[in-house]
């Protein structure tokens, strides 16, 4: 069945402000968490994924006894015009990656926000 890192084809099935619902063709569902999309901050996943698209998406975890997915689409969403540069680099773990990234988004979202006022 399926193993972490396998890259695999799923399916929106529905789109909350927290992450996306997916479903896989061998019954199988999962959801990519807000956390997982980039590594950028999402103002709205419906930028990202639409109900029924199909992507790809990076398996991080398996629940086998209940056929459920933890997914993320990090680093793979690169075809998508509106995803955004991953800042978070997917190495170490706990919040000090958190920490030495959180920097570098205020400055990006600071800037965005001031092309923003002055596209105004």
């Amino acid at each position: 069945m399926y193993k972490v890192n396998d890259i695999i084809n799923v399916i929106v099935t529905s789109i909350k402000e927290y992450g996306v619902f997916i479903k896989t063709e061998d019954n199988y569902k999962g959801l990519i968490h807000i956390s997982e999309i980039n590594g950028d901050y999402i103002k709205d996943i419906n930028e990202y994924f639409k109900v029924n698209n199909k992507i790809k998406a990076r398996v991080i975890g398996v629940d086998e006894k209940n056929k459920h997915l933890s997914l993320s689409t990090k680093n793979l969403l690169n075809n998508n015009k509106k995803a955004k540069k991953n800042y978070l680099k997917e190495v170490g773990e706990g919040f000090d990656i958190l920490k030495n990234e959180l920097p570098k988004w205020i400055d990006v979202t600071k800037k965005e926000i001031e092309k923003e006022k002055l596209s105004k």
